[in-house]
């Protein structure tokens, strides 16, 4: 039995994956980002993971797994999250998260450190966006000097949960290369970019070892074998990003598939045998956790939109929802939605707000605002399908995951307005499942291709084929969507709006 342990923005989940069987069994347990916090800061303190994942733990024995069988565990976490420790390895404060956007100023500013943009692109391969870790390193420095002068140890997500279950401090390139401190074509930290941030002090000497994303970070330490019931010598693996874990559990671990994650950001990313640099930095130059490059792009806002509608409007369960939203005509009729609703991120629009562009008496009705804004977010998807071909990345399937991808109304719509076939995998675990498959792939050797191939089962009841004649209609609502977007990014409208809304 392989353990898959995924730690999202909203909650934790373990997932037990018998390969023998091909059966698993899941727990999860949700928890809050810290409230009362400025526009922007999106904070959540550490201790909340251990928490829920002890409680997972509890969970799966009082189901009855049996946990003795366990050889391996992988942590797949979200992305991009800074976790400071002091010298004696406690957490100095709550981690900032992949969406703070707090950070903007200190971006610019690391960025001017750095001569523009093309300098830093030409250094580690990615521009810099508030989401990536190292301006919040740089706003700590800032606004809590005392704290920042307490740092001994930088980490992500996910290298901590590892810490926490090893004791062994180490990093790997996948979720390293989303720090903004990696250079991805040579899989190592930059010392340069590092200085950037701060040329006074060795933050190097603050960053993990760097590890293969076939080698194991540890063994579980004895206490939590002991209590947990599993024996003394449970691999603990690389590890990875949510989206790395996301690649491998929707079985895109070679080129020709796009995954595309519709969870409370948007992601889409396909497998590449050479790293793939964005001259604009708006498709990020990761490597993935098995060994190749993962260029990827993430939107914000994807179903933190589609529950504001349902739950502002509607009140109603899922299944509800999408009964509602098939009967408005596909483009909703022009009504459509940019779901700009904290800033957004590709396209870069750090202080965006949503805007609603359309509204009038035939639309003005609760089912199409819930039709525009799940094709208005599916439409952000686009954007970044459209840079991945324009960088060289065209895909032949579009692997489905994420909460999203359980509407059947919305797989369609995926498929029409992108343009190409999609398919969900059959398992929904997603990242959790491809981290217990990395575990898997760390303790029994070989090429991560056949284990994937071997493990990996699509559900053919879910598979999407786009219908013509509704993809010319989303191309000429792309048009306006994609016009509407730029105006208001690259206008004065978002900044002389804010003190409205502040």
């Amino acid at each position: 039995m392989y353990l898959g342990i995924d730690c999202g923005t909203q909650s934790l989940k373990v997932l037990a994956w018998d390969p023998i069987n091909g059966t698993s069994d899941s727990a999860s347990e949700s928890y809050d980002l810290i409230g009362n916090l400025p526009p922007g800061y999106k904070e959540q303190h550490p201790y909340n993971w251990i928490d829920a994942l002890e409680g997972c733990m509890g969970a799966l024995r009082q189901q009855g797994v049996d946990l003795s069988a366990v050889r391996g565990i992988g942590v797949s976490g979200q992305q991009h999250g800074l976790v400071v420790l002091d010298s004696s390895h406690r957490v100095i404060r709550p981690a900032k998260l992949w969406n703070d956007t707090s950070t903007e100023a200190h971006c610019r500013s690391i960025l001017e450190a750095a001569g523009g943009i093309p300098s830093y692109i030409d250094e580690i391969g990615n521009a810099l966006p508030p989401g990536f870790t190292a301006s919040k390193i740089a706003w700590i420095k800032e606004h809590e000097p005392d704290s920042y002068l307490r740092i001994r140890s930088l980490m992500l997500p996910h290298d901590y949960l590892n810490f926490y279950l090893t004791g062994e401090m180490t990093a790997e390139s996948g979720d390293a290369s989303g720090t903004g401190y990696f250079r991805v074509r040579q899989r190592a930290w930059s010392t340069q970019a590092l200085s950037w941030i701060d040329s006074d002090r060795d933050l190097q000497a603050c960053l993990p070892r760097l590890i293969q994303s076939d080698e194991p970070a540890g063994v579980l330490r004895v206490s939590l074998a002991q209590k947990w019931g599993m024996r003394s010598a449970v691999a603990i693996s690389s590890g990875g990003g949510d989206n790395m874990m996301g690649a491998i559990g929707s079985g895109n671990v070679s080129p020709g598939t796009l995954t595309v994650s519709l969870g409370t950001s948007g992601t889409l990313y396909s497998c590449s045998s050479s790293p793939v640099i964005d001259p604009r930095g708006e498709v990020a130059a990761f490597c993935s956790s098995s060994g190749e490059w993962l260029p990827l792009v993430c939107t914000m806002n994807v179903t933190v939109a589609t529950e504001m509608i349902r739950t502002g409007f509607f009140g109603a369960g899922l299944a509800d929802f999408d009964r509602q939203i098939e009967q408005v005509p596909a483009g909703s009729e022009g009504l459509l939605l940019l779901p700009y609703l904290e800033g957004e991120r590709v396209p870069n629009s750090p202080k965006g707000t949503g805007v609603l562009l359309g509204i009038r008496p035939a639309t003005a009705s609760p089912p199409y605002l819930a039709r525009a804004a799940m094709e208005g977010v599916t439409l952000g998807l686009k954007y970044g399908l459209e840079r991945l071909k324009e960088l060289g990345l065209a895909p032949n399937e579009i692997r489905l995951i994420g909460g999203g991808s359980r509407s059947r109304v919305w797989r369609g719509i995926a498929a029409d307005v992108l343009g190409v076939t999609c398919v969900s995998p059959r398992n929904e675990e997603g990242p959790a499942f491809g981290a217990a498959l990395q575990a898997a792939w760390c303790d029994q050797g070989g090429e991560i291709t056949t284990l994937v191939k071997e493990c990996v089962e699509l559900d053919e009841a879910t598979r999407q084929v786009p219908d013509q004649r509704l993809r010319s209609l989303y191309e000429e609502l792309y048009e306006v969507y994609a016009k509407l977007s730029e105006t208001l990014v690259e206008s004065d409208v978002f900044p002389s709006h804010r003190r409205f809304i502040e």
